[in-house]
């Protein structure tokens, strides 16, 4: 028993001090992903189906995507990703894992803009894709633009075996997003600054401490549709 505390109490004060370490870039993305998840928990019909989210394994938060440029366009995304932890750990969701996320396109785009991106990854299948080296969305994981509305019932089967559901939101409401042909990596430089050697799969699986850093987002994720507590 004394062993078992002695190494959680490691475990609390590496994480700790490894997030004094972040850039100011790394804790902005951290603030806007909770203000996203914030945002899209307190607003009634959000867009997004809150029986898939509560079956989702994993949320990605995107916040403020840049899209656009001059001829050759396309989209550059650094955000956050939690996973529910097993039944029975008392601890909800697990500490964010640092993503990034790219994806080129062609064509005449004059202008720029930003939007929020999240992604619900449905099974563990998902998430084992999401946690290698790189993943291609459509290719080497399923993705489907979400279904919209209160309970998602007009999902297509495409949609409903997709290992991942993505959304995006411009002005006001989420909506369905096509995500196919990007690509998805671990951010192992801001990782490390955050939990130093931890692996993202112990990340995940609930084996680092959630960071004060990183509370703000964690509470977002825990909280239901509309700002109430959070499923016990």
């Amino acid at each position: 028993m004394i062993k078992k505390l002695t190494i959680c109490v490691g475990l609390c004060l590496m994480a700790s001090s490894a997030f004094a370490a972040l850039k100011k870039d790394d804790v902005k993305r951290l603030n806007d992903s909770a203000a996203v998840l914030a945002e899209l928990r307190n607003t009634p019909d959000s867009g997004i189906p809150e029986n898939l989210w509560d079956k989702a394994s994993c949320v990605l938060v995107f916040p403020s995507v840049k899209k656009g440029a001059f001829v050759i366009g396309g989209e550059y995304g650094a955000g956050v990703m939690s996973c529910r932890l097993a039944s029975g750990s008392g601890r909800g969701w697990s500490a964010p894992v640092f993503m990034h996320l790219a994806k080129g396109s062609l064509g005449l785009q004059i202008g720029a803009e930003e939007v929020d991106l999240v992604l619900l990854v449905m099974n563990s299948r998902g998430v084992d894709r999401l946690l290698e080296d790189k993943v291609t969305l459509g290719a080497d994981a399923s993705i489907a633009a979400g279904p919209v509305g209160r309970s998602g019932v007009a999902a297509t089967d495409a949609q409903l075996n997709a290992e991942l559901l993505s959304y995006s939101r411009s002005h006001g409401l989420f909506a369905g997003i096509d995500l196919s042909g990007g690509v998805l990596r671990p951010d192992t430089e801001a990782d490390a600054r955050a939990y130093g050697p931890a692996a993202a799969r112990n990340i995940v699986d609930g084996r680092v401490a959630v960071p004060q850093a990183a509370q703000a987002f964690v509470t977002a994720l825990a909280r239901d549709a509309q700002g109430t507590s959070g499923r016990k």
